[in-house]
């Protein structure tokens, strides 16, 4: 199918204008609905596809595709089919919604459930998390903070994508509440360390990948083949907890201050329907080694937005920045990741780090946008903030658009609750 055509579908399910979910995005999900097993679902317009009822009416038999993926509560099993059967899915699901054609939609009452009547869960079973540091804006805003101008970015951080491994067992899908952390925290101006609930919380405005294959151990993945090991993307916010994070990260990086949640969004968004959307991204002086280099576009035009929302207040835009701003791009990340031999498996997930750009209303944290607390964040309503107060709401959202056509993720919402007493 050419651009233009592409651009041009239109589904017989009503897709209202603005939606994140148009025909050519079909992003996948898990959902239930009043109690019942939770299942594989597409996103179209305000409703939910059943995968499950769709495979059991006979309409992805031609697929040879096993029947028992659609059952299953995580979309792990589905993914591991590998890159040509996500092509001949989407492909199929494309002709099934697509207007003017009566099959699926004499049977629209069977297979379609209304998104804001659904529970969404986390899509997939995730096995191991990365989180890369990939943005030179953010790495330069928090090295300016932390070690002054002349020493804002590491030596290393232009020759490698620096990233932590974090912990997967505290991701949770957008709505699951995420409660003030408590730990070890170095008062100013003190010698001797504390311990007392987070004053200074934080979100971070990331993306993340989940890969869609198992390797080997020992086997390495190039930046040219990367994006067969991709099956598509999310938001991700990471939680942080600046003042323990600060204390805990010398030597060896995040652990206490990070670790205790991450939110992600509930729609995987596949590479596929993000295809209009590449753009080349930032130049990279100096020349990274051979194994980083590669071809082409490789990043995309996202647009990002964080929403700040006291209890009881209406929201805020706070921040507004763009994928394309990584300095380091997925290939890359994927590629230096495994390198060293490391093996991935289906269901792990690669986040960007935070995602700023150049202006200060493009900065992806409250610790860039207050400046390290010195600033003041104006809310509408006439509230202030520097870092997170308890009963914040932290709303954000992702979308590509070109030509009328808009490609959303929906949002990853999530509020920050009092730490629990002990």
């Amino acid at each position: 199918m050419n651009e233009v055509d592409f651009f041009q579908l239109k589904s017989w399910v009503e897709v209202p204008a603005h939606s994140d979910f148009p025909i050519q995005n079909l992003p996948y999900g898990i959902f239930s609905t009043d109690g019942t097993t939770a299942r594989p679902g597409i996103a179209i317009g305000e409703h939910i596809l059943d995968l499950q009822a769709v495979a059991k009416l006979g309409y992805f038999d031609e697929l040879a595709i096993d029947i028992h993926v659609f059952d299953q509560e995580v979309l792990n099993p589905l993914i591991a089919l590998g890159k040509p059967v996500w092509q001949a899915l989407r492909k199929k699901l494309i002709e099934l919604l697509s207007e003017g054609n009566p099959s699926l939609a004499s049977k629209a009452d069977q297979v379609l459930y209304k998104q804001a009547e659904a529970t969404m869960h986390l899509p997939v079973q995730i096995g191991d998390y990365t989180d890369f540091y990939s943005s030179e804006e953010h790495a330069s805003n928090v090295g300016v903070m932390f070690r002054g101008k002349d020493n804002a970015l590491m030596p290393n951080w232009k020759h490698l994508p620096v990233a932590y491994h974090g912990r997967s067992s505290s991701i949770v899908v957008s709505g699951t509440d995420i409660h003030r952390p408590k730990g070890q925290v170095l008062p100013p101006g003190e010698e001797k360390p504390v311990f007392r609930s987070s004053k200074r919380m934080d979100f971070e405005l990331e993306m993340a990948f989940i890969t869609g294959s198992n390797t080997a151990l020992g086997q390495s993945i190039s930046t040219a083949e990367a994006e067969e090991h991709i099956f598509g993307m999310v938001v991700f916010n990471d939680w942080s907890a600046r003042d323990i994070q600060r204390w805990e990260y010398v030597p060896l990086g995040p652990f206490l201050g990070k670790n205790f949640g991450s939110s992600i969004s509930p729609w995987i968004v596949t590479l596929a329907a993000l295809e209009p959307f590449r753009v080349k991204g930032p130049e990279q002086n100096p020349e990274v080694l051979p194994y980083l280099q590669y071809d082409g576009n490789k990043s995309f035009d996202i647009q990002l937005e964080v929403a700040l929302q006291p209890q009881g207040a209406e929201e805020t835009v706070i921040c507004q920045s763009n994928f394309k701003y990584l300095y380091w791009n997925m290939a890359q990340q994927l590629a230096h990741h495994t390198v060293n031999g490391c093996n991935i498996r289906v269901g792990d997930m690669m986040a960007s780090g935070t995602i700023s750009g150049k202006q200060p209303d493009s900065f992806g944290s409250m610790l860039e946008l207050s400046w390290g607390g010195k600033n003041t964040i104006h809310l509408q309503g006439g509230e202030t903030r520097t870092f997170l107060e308890d009963y914040d709401t932290v709303i954000m959202r992702a979308h590509s658009s070109k030509f009328g056509l808009r490609i959303g993720f929906g949002e990853v919402k999530s509020q920050l609750l009092p730490a629990i007493k002990e």
